[in-house]
């Protein structure tokens, strides 16, 4: 047979960082779900596939590691088709076709609710995003997942932090792995150490079929926005930095901070053994030198 012909030195090099890419991906989703204990032996993985860069890098990923994974766990991918006008029903069920993965198209009108319940103006995001996982935890919960896989990347999870820190004042974020609230389904993480630009690196090399976020119409949060604003400067003006705080996310020091329901404040350094006084006796109770008067004189 005729050998192939090579490759262009430009085309070349391009498949040889696509390929580059694809094993930093690997190593750094690999590593998460060894560090979290995100998958284990006989799981049944509930990937949640939206339609964007994501979501579909996440799923390319967990079938090329499922291949050489040393535990055997199966992969099924879950849509939501929330009724969006316009929404392009076929794109996902052609593209789940075409690479026999296994896959389910949920059909629910979440759109309508959302357009009758949320004001004219306002951003759907929130509630459409409660009521999308409300559906989905449903379907988990009916069909047996033990895992229910989403697609937020490390970018993602500084965000969250910084939200929670400049508008709700608390330090919390998005954790790799996460107990529902009922108790009932494990949400794991697996992009929680990939950068949001080799995501997008990672879709276009591989083509993947974008489905757009604004068929609803609705915009961004705009506490989200400005806290993405901030993180690009960042990252503009000093390269490295949002990777120092997802780092910094990752070893937290209870003792340096101010939360007594984490660390034991009241006990450190104490000599007596008696309780210490609480704030209303610093603040509204008598001195000890009026007590000590009153007990002199009687």
């Amino acid at each position: 047979m005729p050998l192939s012909e090579p490759l262009p030195p430009p085309a070349r090099r391009a498949a040889h960082e696509a390929n580059r890419l694809a094993k930093r991906l690997r190593h750094q989703v690999g590593r998460a779900i060894a560090d979290f204990g995100m998958i284990e032996d006989g799981d049944k993985v509930m990937v949640c596939l939206s339609g964007g860069k994501d979501s579909y890098t996440m799923l390319d990923i967990l079938l090329q590691l499922q291949k050489k994974a040393p535990v055997s766990f199966s992969i099924t991918a879950v849509n939501l088709d929330q009724k969006q006008p316009g929404f392009p029903e076929h794109v996902l069920p052609d593209y789940l076709a075409s690479i026999g993965v296994d896959y389910r198209i949920l059909e629910q009108d979440t759109y309508s609710v959302v357009t009758r319940v949320v004001p004219e103006g306002k951003t759907m995001c929130s509630l459409c995003s409660r009521l999308r996982r409300g559906a989905l935890y449903t379907f988990a919960e009916q069909n047996g997942f033990t895992r229910i896989a989403l697609g937020h990347h490390r970018d993602d999870l500084v965000a969250t932090f910084f939200l929670n820190l400049f508008f709700h004042s608390k330090i919390s974020g998005m954790p790799p792995k996460l107990l529902s609230d009922d108790g009932k389904h494990v949400v794991i993480r697996p992009l929680a150490y990939v950068r949001e630009d080799d995501i997008a690196a990672y879709a276009e090399a591989r083509k993947f079929p974008i489905i757009p976020c604004n068929l609803c119409g609705s915009q961004e949060n705009l506490q989200r926005k400005q806290v993405k604003k901030m993180m690009d400067a960042w990252e503009r003006e000093t390269p490295g930095r949002i990777e120092q705080i997802a780092r910094a996310l990752g070893d937290i020091r209870p003792s340096q901070l101010s939360d007594p329901k984490l660390f034991d404040f009241l006990s450190l350094g104490t000599r007596g053994a008696g309780d210490l006084p609480d704030a209303h006796a610093w603040l509204g109770g008598e001195s000890r030198e009026s007590d000590m008067g009153n007990g002199e004189s009687s």
